[in-house]
């Protein structure tokens, strides 16, 4: 995570190589369908049903962009146009790349091309743009109200704590309405807008988090029991069915963002964190965690596929965990590629998008 100023942040490149790994071994152990892992099981060893319902290292993705650019832009204003122009390179080139992949795979196989393309232009709005992309389309919701966030922050670093509270009140309400919030919550900024909230909240209370290692070690495994309470009863697709009728979703995305918040700001703010070793390697997998995540979609099920087909039985938990962990590093050589000859070529051309703290007359408070 190097910004456009040159700050590398190797402790949140560490969080979005788990958010990326997360991701990859919910896809390699379920599919859509729960092959070759059906979704009646939860792991004997709770912690791990974050892997096995790993879908919530998006949570985890979202609450960190929250956190990271309220890291960036603390005390400064930015210049909106280059802010957009700068984010446009870093997401768009791997993301158009992507779609084409995708759109020529569809022509391949005879698919009406049309559709896809309608498909593309309703994802500027709603999630639909595939291999992952429609996460990207939320992103881009939230560098839209990113300057209310700001402002709010400017005046209180309590009253992101608005924006969670009417979030909630929004989802609670469409749920009474419709029977089910499930599908908002997850694919819309109707339900993320918590965690990019809850992250930008998170960083102003980092202070307070720093070294409260039993506390936040504490509430990280309550969130895990928690997590491994939702994945035995069924999970995101068996509870009862997809879309859930549950009401736990009106809240699940903030019970995420306080989550992951904490987590965050406490390993940010807590260590010292090196810069070779383990650590280094841990933060290239970070960095090359977007190419990770939206190429994984191409190989992903068909590598659980074979291994389940033609080299060993993998529909347990405990079977499939390991080889999903093996490709996601076997990923890892792609994800260079991709970032240094698709992604890195574009970042050159970045503008510098905020004043620097001296010049700021109202600092956001920290």
């Amino acid at each position: 995570m190097r910004s456009s100023s040159g700050e590398h942040f190797i402790a949140l490149d560490h969080v979005r190589a788990l958010a990326a790994c997360m991701v990859f071994v919910w896809h390699f152990l379920h599919a859509a369908n729960g092959y070759p892992v059906p979704f009646n099981t939860a792991p004997a060893f709770f912690p791990l049903a974050l892997f096995d319902e790993g879908h919530t290292g998006v949570a985890l993705f979202m609450t960190l962009s929250g956190y990271l650019f309220a890291k960036l832009l603390d005390g400064r204003r930015i210049a909106y146009l280059p802010f957009l122009w700068n984010r446009a390179l870093r997401l768009l080139p791997l993301l158009v790349l992507v779609l084409l992949g995708v759109g020529l795979a569809k022509a391949l196989a005879g698919a009406w091309l049309a559709g896809y393309a309608y498909t593309l232009v309703r994802g500027l709005v709603f999630p639909t743009l595939p291999n992952g992309g429609w996460s990207i389309t939320v992103e881009f919701h939230y560098y839209l109200v990113l300057p209310v966030f700001l402002w709010l922050l400017r005046h209180s670093r309590w009253l992101p704590l608005c924006v969670v509270l009417a979030a909630l009140v929004l989802r609670l309400a469409l749920y009474r309405q419709t029977g089910e919030i499930q599908t908002l919550a997850y694919w819309t900024i109707v339900g993320r807008v918590d965690q990019f909230a809850l992250g930008m909240l998170a960083f102003q209370f980092r202070g307070d988090l720093a070294r409260r290692h039993l506390p936040v070690l504490a509430g990280l495994a309550a969130f895990a029991l928690f997590y491994w309470l939702f994945d035995a009863g069924g999970g995101f697709y068996h509870r009862p069915a997809y879309p859930s009728p549950s009401a736990l979703w009106i809240v699940l995305p903030t019970i995420e963002g306080l989550a992951y918040a904490a987590g965050i700001a406490w390993y940010d703010a807590s260590f010292a964190h090196a810069h070779g070793g383990v650590s280094r390697f841990v933060g290239r997998i970070g960095t090359y965690s977007y190419s990770i995540y939206l190429l994984h979609f191409f190989v992903v099920f068909r590598a659980a596929a074979f291994v389940h087909e033609h080299v060993m039985d993998i529909s347990t938990f405990a079977r499939a965990l390991p080889w999903a962990l093996a490709c996601f590093l076997l990923m890892v050589p792609l994800g260079h590629l991709s970032f240094r000859f698709v992604e890195a070529p574009f970042l050159k051309l970045r503008k510098r998008y905020y004043a620097t703290p001296a010049t700021v007359a109202v600092r956001v408070p920290a």
